[in-house]
């Protein structure tokens, strides 16, 4: 490592780990040592301590020993004859800054259960990275960024945002330059910044570039199933990182000795530094994939440098619209303020149908626009839309009809400055000013979606032609036609069940983050992320032969209550790396499946009940088990295969499949009221088919009670029948 860059960040970390004892001696005096440090919905108290220490912070006397850990790694500060030229001490000086930063940042919400405002969005919950995680793992977000400091002008800062947001990479924001930072800038120019459009502002202190770093740290515990607890722990985690999570940091302006010390800190991750200054370069290969430190980049080529630097794959669809594209701006929401136009809504029909045609058919490439274009209508006009999408292809198939359908939605929340929101009858369109002024029309709609259709479905989908109703007639004509083909659809998927079919599908997306983790599709039970099910795999499979969605041969049945087959079997042992033997399709208790982190929900079994309790990611509450969402995801995460526990996809719930061996839906004795809400009237139909129209109404969610034995007694007076079908374990 280059001296300078060494001495620096020595330097650096002494200075942030002295910083952090004297704060934390102020907080002893001001909070007392038994003062709770309580980030939000997070089971990995602070992440990089946790990861590399195995110390599970949970109060500000905690932290002494953390501190204790960072003098002990400390190297002295280099002179002229104290330096050797080997990475090790600078390494060393890096993690002793970042626990030293996670020591300050912890600190402010031990003062203060909710330390940042404004734009700043501060420590990450748990079920946020589990809701990033799916695009991780399926590739719309193939990296992430820690941008640190800010750029000469407010137009260079949106350019970088916008050009690392084209390429969908995941941005944080932390640090300054001269008192200013580039989310101050971002915010300056009405830049929407959020987990939604792919921008997410840590917060001003250099100090919060540590939460990036704990984002990459949980990735490893919750997808990879990684435990801390010693070296070998903390060296896999961070191995983990340095393979799997493609991250990088961009040096924005002046480099202090504090910046210094945090990109070491980085650089122990496998995290290599991309900087625009001219500060010295570590080229030669080691701890980082390839270079270390690259710097002097123009602001122009940093994006494509860091991808190059850190070995990141991305994929852009080049697409002729006056507008930037990608998955970054599905996030963004078009306000009154900006609006040029909108469709559907609560105000008119607005529907999207798409179907089959022969190849003969379809005129590919044919956009036609039947009604009033934007240039057409007054500001800010409500008109209906009936976007009507045709498609042929040699292997396309009539049940691919409604897979491309709900991709719709997706493509059409891509292009900046358009929002969409819905799928089939319920979608609401909007244009914003800034879209139509750079060019953007109706037509560019159908262009998006020809683009995107034969870019993402080039094994199905040979020609393209689409059509936008925008007048009255022509729309609530067409939405009759559309509707009946809803109906047809969903009556055949109903009537596909598992024992219809000799073939499942398999989903090894999560592969990438959990080495051992395989979920099984069948035409009952969906993926547990709930983006996938059986159809989708099958369509998936047409596209791409050799991607994640592979074919699974069920082979002979040897258990059918519990839904084992022998081919099943041998594919689960060969694709989990021989770390998982057997599963079971209809049982939570013997042989379950897996779960990587993506789950939309969990389910338990709750001793004293007879029955499970599902809880859904976005809950932070107490559950009845002792345990919040997050703690229960470390237990059933990472691949792990545990009785007891599932990770589930929340329409799994409605199949009548659900636990089906171990008692299906009457076993459910409690439930998040967001799960109630969400699944509504189909939940209370399906009690009303097993022949419990009342069951409803007697599970409790956490307004009724999060308490065990309260739940017990709640159960008992409202005679739940789970009560009578005796302990699952």
């Amino acid at each position: 490592m280059s001296r300078i860059i060494a001495t620096a960040a020595i330097r650096g970390a002494h200075k942030i780990v002295e910083r952090a004892e004297e704060q934390l001696g102020k907080s002893m005096e001001e909070l007392g040592a038994d003062k709770i440090i309580d980030l939000p919905d997070t089971a990995y108290y602070l992440p990089v301590i946790y990861a590399m220490l195995g110390l599970k912070v949970q109060k500000v006397g905690d932290l002494q020993e953390v501190i204790q850990h960072c003098k002990n790694l400390l190297p002295p500060i280099p002179t002229d004859g104290l330096w050797l030229p080997y990475l090790g001490s600078a390494l060393d000086a890096g993690m002793a800054t970042l626990f030293a930063q996670e020591v300050l940042e912890g600190l402010k919400y031990a003062h203060n259960p909710n330390p940042y405002n404004d734009i700043w969005l501060g420590a990450t919950s748990d079920a946020i990275l589990r809701e990033q995680g799916i695009k991780l793992v399926d590739g719309r977000m193939p990296g992430f960024a820690a941008c640190v400091g800010a750029l000469p002008t407010t137009e260079a800062a949106v350019k970088l945002a916008r050009d690392l947001q084209e390429r969908n990479i995941l941005v944080f924001l932390s640090s300054s330059t001269n008192g200013v930072s580039m989310a101050e800038q971002l915010a300056e120019a009405n830049v929407e910044m959020n987990w939604d459009t792919f921008l997410v502002p840590y917060g001003k202190d250099t100090s919060a570039t540590v939460w990036a770093l704990g984002f990459a740290a949980r990735s490893a515990m919750t997808f990879g199933g990684l435990t801390p607890g010693g070296l070998k722990e903390a060296r896999d985690i961070l191995l983990y990182n340095k393979e799997r999570v493609h991250a990088f940091v961009l040096a924005l302006g002046e480099v202090d000795d504090e910046k210094y010390a945090t990109a070491a800190g980085a650089i122990n991750f496998g995290f290599p530094v991309i900087a625009d200054t001219d500060i010295p370069e570590i080229l030669p290969t080691g701890i980082c994939t390839y270079e270390h430190v690259v710097s002097n980049i123009s602001h122009d080529d940093m994006p494509s440098r860091a991808i190059q630097v850190r070995g990141v794959k991305i994929k852009i669809q080049k697409i002729d619209i006056p507008v930037r594209y990608g998955p970054a701006f599905e996030g963004e929401r078009v306000r009154k303020d900006d609006l040029q136009v909108e469709f559907g809504g609560k105000y008119h029909t607005a529907f999207e149908y798409l179907s089959m045609k022969q190849l003969d058919e379809v005129e590919d490439g044919k956009i036609e626009v039947i009604g009033p274009e934007i240039s057409e209508v007054e500001e800010a006009a409500k008109l209906p839309i009936a976007i009507w999408v045709e498609v042929a292809g040699r292997k396309m198939q009539k049940d691919f009809e409604s897979i491309l359908e709900r991709y719709v939605h997706t493509m059409l929340s891509m292009p900046m400055g358009v929002m969409h929101l819905g799928q089939r009858d319920t979608i609401w369109v909007r244009i914003s000013k800034t879209a139509y002024n750079a060019g953007f029309t109706l037509k560019h709609l159908g262009v998006t979606l020809r683009s995107m259709l034969l870019n993402e479905f080039p094994a199905i989908v040979d020609k393209v032609q689409v059509k936008l109703y925008t007048n009255t007639e022509d729309v609530e004509r067409l939405y009759q036609e559309a509707k009946a083909a809803y109906e047809i659809r969903d009556k055949r998927m109903g009537e596909l069940v598992d024992e219809a079919v000799d073939t499942f599908y398999s989903c090894q997306l999560c592969q990438s983050y959990a080495p051992n983790h395989v979920c099984i599709i069948t035409p009952e039970r969906l993926g547990l992320c709930g983006a996938y099910n059986w159809l989708d795999g099958k369509a998936a499979y047409e596209i791409n032969p050799t991607g994640g969605n592979q074919p699974v041969a069920k082979g002979d049945c040897y258990d059918e209550e519990k839904g084992k087959w022998n081919g099943v079997d041998d594919f689960i042992q060969s694709k989990s790396n021989q770390a998982v033997e057997r599963f079971s399709a209809y049982s939570m208790m013997d042989d379950p499946m897996t779960s990587c982190g993506c789950f939309e929900a969990i389910t338990c079994v709750l001793p004293g009940t007879g029955g499970i309790m599902i809880v859904d990611r976005e809950f932070q509450g107490m559950t009845p088990a002792g345990m919040t969402f997050s703690s229960l995801a470390e237990v059933v995460g990472g691949g792990q295969q545990t009785p007891g526990f599932i990770g589930i996809g929340i329409l799994y719930v409605l199949s009548k499949k659900f636990i089906s061996a171990d008692g299906g839906l009457k076993r459910v004795v409690w439930m998040t009221s967001s799960i109630k809400n969400r699944l509504g009237d189909k939940l209370a139909e399906r009690y009303k088919e097993i022949g419990e129209p009342d069951l409803l109404d007697k599970i409790p969610d956490e307004s009724i009670t999060d308490d065990l034995e309260k739940l017990a007694e709640h159960l008992a007076e409202v005679g739940h029948p789970a009560l009578e079908m005796g302990e699952m374990v």
